[in-house]
């Protein structure tokens, strides 16, 4: 599976922020739902006010159980949930 070019970019100017000191966390709502939401933001200046550019959220509880990840025999799948993945 290749990752798009648009998240690896997004992916680097994380860790050039995360190496920089320029992370925050920020409490917001979200746009649908207005449900409290816990923002990774990549942190700016623009002239005298601070820019925050928001990456992702948090997962809320476990977040192991909010993803699956990729099915190291499939290239373009995912394991599934449950103990059952693996080779046929």
């Amino acid at each position: 599976m290749a990752i798009p070019d648009y998240a690896r970019t997004n992916f680097n100017t994380l860790l050039r922020a995360a190496g920089d000191g320029n992370l925050a966390l920020m409490e917001c709502a979200d746009a649908l739902t207005g449900e409290k939401r816990y923002v990774i933001a990549a942190v700016g200046r623009d002239g005298g006010d601070y820019v925050f550019t928001p990456f992702g959220h948090l997962a809320d509880g476990n977040p192991c159980d909010a993803y699956l990840p990729p099915d190291p025999y499939n290239p373009d799948g995912f394991l599934p949930n449950g103990d059952d993945a693996g080779p046929a």
